[in-house]
């Protein structure tokens, strides 16, 4: 099985923007960081926001961010929602011309190893590629905004 660009840029772009959390990115600026064509990423953006996962703000100002939190978007699911053709073969697609068709044991083999592929899919969400968060940020040159939290000074011991 082999995912077309256009589904690895998706998970990129998905990635991407969940690590730069609630912060708005461009489309330069993803291009740029994965040195990847600004022109294919625009037609990714544009079907990763019809498909409701990334938000678009227009404006001088505007940019992009996800429009759901990371745990709550399935791999599997975004995998299914943009790879076009899943056909690993010609038996699967409308066009099938193969003669063995009718008595073919490989045909449910590979329908078998197709499911078995989306089923450990369907197992991860974004968060779970986000782990690494720290390393990934670094190697994207992505700021991970510092979280100020409260915490309680315990009362001084006494003598």
């Amino acid at each position: 099985m082999r995912l077309t660009s256009f589904t690895d840029y998706s998970l990129r772009v998905l990635m991407y923007l969940s690590l730069k959390e609630n912060e708005l990115s461009t489309i330069s600026e993803i291009a740029e960081r994965y040195a990847i064509s600004r022109n294919h990423l625009m037609k990714v953006v544009y079907e990763l926001g019809r498909l409701g996962y990334v938000e678009t703000v227009r404006g001088k100002h505007g940019g992009m961010r996800l429009r759901h939190s990371p745990a709550s978007i399935n791999l599997g699911e975004v995998v299914r929602r943009t790879e076009n053709d899943m056909a690993l073969v010609e038996c699967f697609s409308s066009q099938n011309y193969c003669r063995l068709t009718p008595s073919c044991v490989l045909h449910g083999v590979l329908r078998e190893a197709l499911q078995a592929f989306l089923a450990v899919l369907d197992r991860y969400s974004l968060a779970d590629l986000l782990e690494p968060k720290q390393k990934l940020a670094n190697l994207l040159a992505i700021e991970i905004p510092v979280r100020v939290t409260s915490s309680t000074t315990p009362p001084p011991k006494r003598a």
